[in-house]
């Protein structure tokens, strides 16, 4: 039968502050269960200091070693252990009757409107109340008005799954009304109709910036806005090879990075990607800002990955993915200054999390307004792309116009986004 629900995931908190606290999830094995542990890990803001993987097809064992990105982070152990069970084969009923699983049917969307009073920060102040609850951003269309007014819409879907519940919406209307204060003039939650279609798509991508945001490889050239900072220099520096020598059912695959937030996120999604499946790894700690990984990773049919053709494609792949995870350039739209923000989609659907809320973060420090903002997706010849699109406030310290500036902002939002 497996392991009761109960028993799937276990957290040991550390005895000292500042220690690292270990979670253990002992449950079936799916092909990319553990992108999905690592992406849950990344929307709580942990950091995973350490890995241990290991599972014979059937059933795995995993143990992570986590740490709080911030330490004013407020961590809600009993929601992270909910939601890392939740995505637990054994914690469905289709398990344990043998039937397919319901469980990744798309959660409802719900419709936030607010109404209210411009000011420097309040994008990031909204979205960090949003992230508390536990609340994921899907798509946002936010409107300045001549007169200094705000139209928000948040197309938001709840984690915890309550948002249907009158407690839950008046929980969140409650917690925005407090950031808001006095500068709200109307905050609606309701669920989203057929508006939320229509904002599905990125229609501002001229031919020539989409070529710029989604280019294979990032040119050591500054090419207009896309300024290279010496980390990504470092990034270069970035290896991964396969050997077939050390076993004679399983393909090493060793990876050697830089370290950054969602490191481990962005090498599993792209095994995911490819049906990668692991029977074996471990994620080393950090040294001297680097880390390793190591894995004895099949094929979905079960057998090693041989041909050439195949190998090289996934080591450069997963080159791609570690050298520049997000996208960042500045471009010129019209008059306005637009800053765009790109990430691959995974082939689940799901953008990577927390986006918006490190791009306003760094937004919001740089002291820049936000004169409009969107997210929504656009398709290239191999791949779905979540992009983040904002139009800047030209009155703040910075002469967006000036090469330098753009070279500023663009390396503070990367920074913020890599965790650096």
């Amino acid at each position: 039968m497996g392991a009761p629900c109960d028993d799937v995931v276990v957290i040991q908190k550390g005895k000292n502050p500042g220690e690292p606290c270990v979670i253990t999830i002992n449950c079936p094995d799916k092909t990319g269960l553990g992108c999905d542990i690592c992406r849950v890990i990344l929307e709580f803001g942990l950091y995973i200091s350490k890995a241990d993987v290991s599972t014979d097809g059937r059933w795995c064992y995993i143990v992570l070693w986590v740490v709080p990105r911030s330490s004013s982070l407020i961590l809600r152990w009993s929601n992270i252990k909910n939601r890392l069970q939740s995505i637990s084969p054994s914690c469905s009923p289709s398990f344990y009757f043998n039937q397919p699983s319901t469980h990744s049917m798309s959660p409802a969307v719900y419709l936030l409107k607010f109404f209210c009073l411009d000011r420097k920060g309040l994008l990031h102040d909204v979205t960090h109340v949003l992230s508390e609850l536990e609340l994921s951003i899907q798509r946002v269309k936010v409107t300045t008005t001549p007169d200094d007014r705000v139209l928000d819409l948040f197309f938001i879907t709840d984690n915890m799954e309550l948002l249907h519940t009158k407690a839950r919406q008046d929980e969140t209307l409650e917690q925005l009304h407090s950031v808001l204060g006095e500068s709200c003039i109307s905050c609606e939650l309701q669920l989203a109709g057929p508006e939320y279609e229509c904002h599905q798509g990125i229609s501002s991508l001229s031919p020539v910036v989409a070529e710029e945001l989604f280019r294979t490889e990032l040119s050591d050239k500054e090419i207009r806005s896309q300024a290279l900072s010496p980390d990504m220099t470092i990034l270069k520096k970035a290896s991964v090879t396969i050997d077939n020598s050390l076993s004679p059912a399983h393909t090493l695959l060793q990876i050697h990075s830089v370290d950054h937030k969602g490191l481990l996120y962005d090498i599993l999604r792209t095994l995911k990607d490819y049906n990668i499946q692991i029977a074996y790894g471990r994620f080393s700690p950090n040294t001297k800002g680097h880390r390793d990984l190591d894995l004895f990773i099949q094929q979905k049919d079960g057998k090693k990955i041989l041909d050439p053709e195949k190998q090289s494609a996934l080591c450069s792949r997963l080159k791609v993915e570690m050298l520049h995870p997000l996208r960042v350039i500045i471009a010129n739209r019209g008059p306005d200054t637009e800053l765009l923000v790109a990430n691959p989609v995974e082939l689940s659907g799901k953008g990577r999390p927390l986006v918006f809320y490190d791009v306003t973060l760094a937004l919001k420090s740089l002291g820049i307004c936000i004169f409009s903002a969107e997210i929504g997706r656009h398709l290239t010849s191999d791949r779905e792309w979540e992009v983040y699109s904002f139009l800047l406030d030209e009155n703040c310290k910075f002469q967006l116009s000036n090469m330098a500036a753009r070279s500023q902002i663009v390396d503070r939002v990367r920074r913020t986004l890599m965790g650096w």
